[in-house]
């Protein structure tokens, strides 16, 4: 519960660079500031608000954001987490000149990835910081690039996570539960319910078992088979309330998961 400074600031302040930390763009003194420094480009990474006009105005080339995805697929606040649930089998970064939308700037420059079935949204976020690394520097030495305008086609928007999304639901298939499982990790963490005490599920595999929804069918040091809608998940890595996160094997050394017990229903 203690603020930290982000990398960028970290790494900046020992380098003796200026961090300038606005509350808000609207400010006119806040923009006069930014007037005064004279930069040709400004890059954005990970922001969550939409730049005024007037920021974007200043400078000579513009306002340019490193997004992670493949636009105009999963627009907004929530790229990574959206394309492993919907189960795309790519992702990619875009360099893109940022204007007044959400998102819909004409891309610069980009570059795809593929999303490995194991990947979560922390892997796949370190997979994509270093792509965009990579290809904000390429853009920047190129600065003039043309302008490629996104398709009408293939508009799609991934909104803000929301925590009650992370609850998993046994009555869904098998695979969507894993895709659930991998896009949470490490936030908010998919979550279940065994007699009313919530877990936390940070590793499943989908396997072979029949049987009502949530029913556990199996438990021993290699996973905790639960039946699903359709298929059934084998959870391997997991965590009680207040505890840290356990090996399956290390968890069942605390907790006693008899097959024919079950978790508790989605409320």
């Amino acid at each position: 519960m203690v603020l930290h400074p982000s990398p960028v600031k970290a790494l900046a302040l020992a380098s003796g660079i200026e961090v300038y930390q606005p509350q808000t763009l609207k400010d006119a003194a806040a923009r006069e500031r930014l007037r005064a420094v004279g930069a040709e480009a400004m890059i954005v990474a990970a922001y969550g608000l939409i730049l005024p006009q007037q920021v974007l105005d200043l400078p000579r080339f513009g306002c340019i954001n490193i997004h992670a995805s493949l636009l105009p697929r999963w627009r907004g606040a929530a790229p990574i987490q959206r394309a492993i649930l919907a189960g795309d089998t790519e992702t990619g970064v875009c360099i893109m000149q940022m204007e007044a939308g959400l998102d819909t700037g004409p891309v610069l420059h980009s570059e795809s990835l593929p999303i490995a079935e194991d990947d979560t949204a922390a892997t796949l976020h370190d997979k994509l910081a270093v792509l965009g690394a990579r290809l904000i520097v390429e853009a920047l030495q190129r600065l003039p690039l043309p302008p490629c305008p996104q398709p009408e086609n293939g508009v799609s928007y991934a909104a803000k996570i929301e925590k009650a999304e992370a609850w998993l639901d046994w009555r869904l298939p098998a695979l969507q539960l894993a895709r659930q499982v991998r896009a949470f990790n490490p936030f908010p963490g998919a979550a279940t319910r065994l007699q009313g005490s919530p877990i936390k599920v940070w590793q499943a595999e989908m396997t072979a078992a029949t049987g009502a929804p949530g029913v556990i069918a199996a438990s021993d040091r290699n996973g905790i088979v639960v039946t699903c809608g359709q298929g059934a998940l084998r959870l391997t890595g997991l965590q009680k309330a207040g505890g840290k996160r356990l090996s399956v094997a290390q968890f069942l050394a605390g907790t006693a998961l008899v097959p024919g017990s079950a978790f508790d229903p989605a409320s």
